[in-house]
């Protein structure tokens, strides 16, 4: 399977899932149609992809897997609306359509990524009947933590007090660790639970999720000030507008793609030692190396 075609299953199920559970609403479908609305726009799915195939390396079958990417795309649909809001990055677009609260007003965007935030949890409680307890807890307790302060929120936070400030690199990391790779390494490590791996290819994978968070932050910083805003589907050159620290103003473009290689290199390596070979791994990297060297 490749990404294109993962991308329309993830699609489809995801339609599925809002379907399904907007017709057990006692109460407006408002609610429903802001939270659908960002959720469904096309996206890369990143977050989705890499957790089927990782669950499909791991002996997984995707079908199983799926409540749980499904979930890491709604929770990721949750930042993005609340990233979006005037009081936050003040953003008009997202992925080349108007934000949230531009659609559906301030009040009920801050609602609908509350509500998506419950709803990802939901499925995987609901949807994930054939794991035991024990894993279901597991993943859930890894879900929650990166929805909250010990996740996306921390990053969000220290992102937006970091604005206008000379900050160090030290800080630069914390702020990308958590607001963009938290979710990567949830959607992986997740995944591998679902297969219920030992601790040493666990830690091997936090490491590998990790790694990617950082090089998908620095490629979208390479990305922010190189490409137009009809490129990029959101409003480039936010980050220099607010004089917001990134790799790219702390190294120069070369030196971040020459980290951006550096991490490619390293998670293959990864890859050999856990005995993984995956195309679509393959295909991401070829996909956002492209976009950064055309």
């Amino acid at each position: 399977m490749n990404i294109l075609e993962y991308k329309e299953i993830i699609q489809q199920n995801l339609e599925n899932y809002f379907e399904e559970y907007k017709k057990n609403s006692s109460y407006s479908s408002v609610i429903w149609e802001s939270m659908a609305y960002t959720t469904l726009l096309d996206g890369k799915r990143l977050r989705a992809i890499m957790c089927l195939e990782m669950a499909k390396n791991f002996g997984v079958d995707i079908k199983k897997a799926m409540p749980l990417a499904c979930s890491m795309e709604i929770m990721h649909a949750y930042s993005l609306i609340h990233d979006d809001l005037p009081c936050m990055d003040n953003d008009d677009l997202r992925r080349g359509k108007p934000t949230n609260h531009k659609v559906f007003g301030e009040a009920v965007a801050v609602l609908a990524g509350d509500a998506l935030i419950s709803f990802g949890a939901k499925l995987i409680i609901d949807k994930l009947k054939n794991c035991s307890s024990d894993v279901v807890l597991d993943i859930l307790d890894e879900y929650l933590k990166t929805a909250g302060a010990q996740g996306i929120v921390a990053g969000q936070v220290a992102d937006i007090e970091a604005e206008n400030k000379n900050i160090d690199i030290e800080n630069l990391k914390y702020i990308h660790k958590y607001k963009t790779g938290a979710l990567f390494k949830c959607s992986m490590v997740s995944a591998v639970k679902l297969a219920q791996v030992d601790f040493d290819t666990l830690s091997k994978i936090e490491k590998y999720a990790d790694n990617f968070g950082v090089l998908f932050q620095v490629y979208d910083d390479i990305i922010d000030c190189t490409l137009t805003t009809d490129e990029l589907g959101k409003t480039a050159g936010k980050d220099a507008n607010v004089n917001k620290m990134t790799y790219v103003s702390a190294y120069g473009i070369d030196e971040a793609k020459n980290i951006f290689n550096s991490l490619i290199k390293e998670n293959h390596d990864i890859l050999i030692e856990l005995n993984i070979k995956s195309d679509v791994f393959d295909e991401i990297y070829g996909m956002l190396n492209k976009r950064i060297n055309r």
